[in-house]
């Protein structure tokens, strides 16, 4: 009985050391290996870790448009905004994301975000019945249209000049307009920027959506207002507050 007590305890002991062997202490298990940065093909975490900071989280829009707005989703092809992630817009706040780009995604990537921005938000048949601006201009805009324009679809929200009212904020400012593009004048005339209350080209005025042309030529007015050098300080004939004299400071 010895013997094979003493038997038992050695088989135990080897299994021990054989199982210990066949998963050395510190080896990761093959289910808990962290992929590298160009091999994550989840949406989830592509569309937080690059594009929820500024369109937010869920795409329900940020500092920029939402994405998740089924309007901009009927007007903008898969290439558009595919090329628009890829290459960003030159001269705004969108930067390139592709690696041919200078940014850290790679195709399959972009590829991934750009099909399940639709797949998940997009919205069949949301503008069937509807006569729908195309998503780029066909024509010249012009300017003094489109202040006429404005002021009969915008300026009842944006206030005159593009100012600001007190239902919105200016959009007339040159910072904003040196941080945006025409097309993305465009896409929030024609899709609006639900989140912020913003209707689509036929809310500003009941019964009376606005023509392709009469967008076209608001972003034209819009683009004319542009400066060389945004976000300058007022100028001192701007600054009509008395300037306190040294004298009366020491007082």
């Amino acid at each position: 009985m010895k013997a094979v007590h003493h038997l038992c305890k050695f088989a135990t002991i080897a299994a021990i050391f054989l199982a210990g062997c066949s998963a050395p202490h510190g080896q990761p298990r093959s289910d808990s290996e962290v992929l590298a940065p160009n091999e994550v093909l989840e949406f989830g975490p592509l569309f937080s870790e690059n594009c929820a900071a500024c369109h937010g989280a869920e795409g329900k829009g940020g500092a920029a448009i939402a994405l998740a707005n089924p309007v901009y989703l009927a007007i903008a092809d898969d290439a558009s905004i595919r090329k628009v992630i890829a290459q960003g817009v030159p001269g705004t706040a969108m930067p390139a994301f592709a690696q041919s780009a200078g940014g850290m995604l790679t195709d399959a990537q972009i590829d991934v975000i750009t099909k399940e921005i639709r797949s998940r938000w997009s919205r069949r048949g949301i503008l069937d019945a509807a006569s729908v601006p195309p998503y780029a201009p066909k024509l010249a805009g012009d300017a003094q249209r489109g202040e006429a324009a404005y002021k009969t679809f915008c300026e009842s929200c944006h206030g005159p000049v593009g100012r600001g009212g007190q239902k919105a904020s200016a959009i007339s400012d040159d910072s904003f307009l040196a941080l945006v593009s025409n097309q993305s004048l465009r896409t929030i005339l024609i899709a609006g920027r639900p989140e912020l209350g913003a209707p689509d080209w036929r809310g500003n005025v009941p019964g009376r959506p606005m023509s392709d042309q009469e967008i076209t030529d608001v972003v034209a007015w819009l683009a004319s207002r542009r400066v060389s050098n945004p976000g300058q300080p007022y100028s001192a004939s701007n600054n009509t507050q008395p300037q306190e004299s040294e004298d009366a400071k020491r007082k």
